[in-house]
């Protein structure tokens, strides 16, 4: 599939949850659509985003892509995204603010005072405030975790409490109206599960149905503790420049949030 196939799949979303009915026209009718802010920025995976936008899409909701501009924002597999919207014209109330994962990109935006102003300022007015990913670090550099229980991807989410999260190694991490989830393909999950929540649970299950949504991995290697410590431990190595470039930063936040 190449870029301009990958955009009309994208936007044809709506369409197609109209016509097999994943959320009915009753439904829709009583339930204004929820207003979704999802930040990206340069260095995003690319999944952590799609995976819960396909969701929301065929929920029907009002999705917005943030940024502080709408140039194109480069992912981690080549494909560029514009936003939407900037961070001035992000409606200042939203049902939910969303954060994707992706470590380097992550890191940046953790020390990125735009983005800890935007997502400092619209945190507090959101119905929910999620992430996917090490999206979480960046919620967490701008104090919209402390005090909840969280989690991350497996390598850097021991760095939450750092800034005052409680963490919990699971894969949908669910504390009041805080949202996280772990690594990458966790995003379905947690999409799944915000929208069992933004309509019901009803709802969330026909579009899990909709999507084919049923994994069967070909491999047990899904987390460190399946995949065994040989193989962890060359992650760990292949990642530590950048895992250590995580860690400075949240003790970096954690001095900024007095914490």
């Amino acid at each position: 599939m190449n870029r301009r196939d990958f955009g009309i799949a994208l936007g044809a979303l709506p369409l197609l949850s109209s016509i097999v009915g994943a959320v009915s026209p009753a439904e829709a009718a009583e339930v204004a659509k929820p207003k979704i802010g999802m930040l990206i920025y340069p260095g995003m995976i690319l999944q952590d985003l799609v995976g819960p936008q396909t969701v929301f899409s065929i929920l029907q909701a009002d999705v917005r892509l943030v940024w502080k501009d709408k140039s194109p924002v480069a992912t981690d597999v080549g494909i560029a995204l514009p936003a939407t919207d900037t961070f001035d014209t992000c409606p200042a109330e939203l049902d939910v603010l969303f954060v994707p994962g992706g470590l380097g990109g992550s890191i940046a935006c953790m020390k990125d005072e735009d983005v800890i102003g935007f997502l400092a300022s619209r945190g507090p007015r959101a119905r929910y405030v999620t992430s996917v990913c090490t999206g979480s670090l960046v919620l967490a550099a701008a104090g919209l975790l402390r005090g909840y229980q969280a989690t991350s991807h497996w390598y850097v989410r021991d760095l939450l409490p750092l800034m005052g999260a409680t963490l919990r190694a699971e894969r949908v991490v669910e504390d009041r109206n805080r949202l996280t989830a772990g690594g990458v393909t966790s995003g379905i999950d947690f999409g799944l599960t915000l929208a069992a929540r933004l309509s019901n649970e009803d709802t969330a299950k026909r579009i899990q149905l909709l999507i084919e949504y049923d994994p069967k991995p070909p491999f047990d290697a899904g987390s460190p503790e399946s995949a065994g410590p040989a193989l962890t431990r060359e992650i760990l190595q292949r990642r530590a420049p950048l895992i250590e470039a995580a860690r400075k930063e949240a003790e970096m936040a954690k001095e900024r949030l007095g914490i």
